[in-house]
């Protein structure tokens, strides 16, 4: 058996303290070297009687229970652990929150907004992202927007406005006569020889004009 080394006195308590001096250890003690000295060390085999987890606990033979790696439950046979592998129903596709728990994975939450520029809004909410336009929240979680049909304008200069989506004729209709602009539905004169108008009131059309001669300075009344 080894001996063990140390240094030390007598006290007065009467414990031996020994100095540089090599001495067995107790009777029933075993050393360091003896107790790492044996290479093998017996367990109990539990094949065709038992099965045994990931984490040591033991299971008779017909006892059922959950190995670490896996929430589907698994018998103890003599062959081993049989797990059951039951086939699960398949996920929303819109499921945003999965809960492992159980042996199957369970959906705990469908997605019930929809996504749009960068806003959610709830399923069937309508709402105007712009003033041209409509939309809606659809029970698919799409959105499906409609863009108004403006008019054609009853002018050559219509004017858009905060707010509004369809451009606006803010002095009504009119037309072009050369390069000035003449109200529709009556006659212009444009210059002191030329009268002129917008074409059956219609202002995509140039206007229709009349030019007189002037003689002598004079200029139509």
């Amino acid at each position: 058996m080894n001996a063990i080394y140390a240094n030390a006195t007598q006290d007065s308590t009467g414990k031996a303290w020994l100095l540089n001096k090599a001495v067995s250890p107790p009777l029933g003690i075993m050393s360091l070297a003896e107790q790492t000295a044996g290479d093998n060390i017996g367990f109990d085999d539990y094949r065709g009687k038992g099965c045994v987890d990931d984490s040591g606990f033991v299971y008779k033979l017909g006892e059922r229970f959950y190995p670490g790696h896996s929430n589907c439950p698994c018998e103890c046979t003599e062959d081993g652990p049989v797990c059951d592998q039951p086939e699960c129903p398949k996920l929303h596709p819109k499921c945003t929150k999965v809960e492992h728990n159980g042996c199957c994975p369970e959906c705990k939450e469908v997605k019930n907004f929809c996504e749009y520029r960068g806003k959610t809004y709830k399923i069937l909410e309508e709402f105007k992202p712009s003033p041209c336009e409509w939309c809606r929240c659809e029970p698919n979680n799409e959105v499906h927007c409609v863009v108004s049909d403006c008019a054609v304008p009853e002018c050559v200069n219509p004017l858009y406005e905060p707010e509004q989506c369809c451009p606006i004729c803010k002095n009504g209709p009119n037309c072009f006569a050369g390069t000035t602009i003449i109200p529709a539905g009556i006659e212009v004169k444009v210059d002191d020889c030329t009268i002129c108008r917008c074409h059956n009131g219609d202002w995509w059309k140039p206007a229709q004009c009349l030019r007189r001669e002037c003689l002598n300075g004079q200029s139509l009344s």
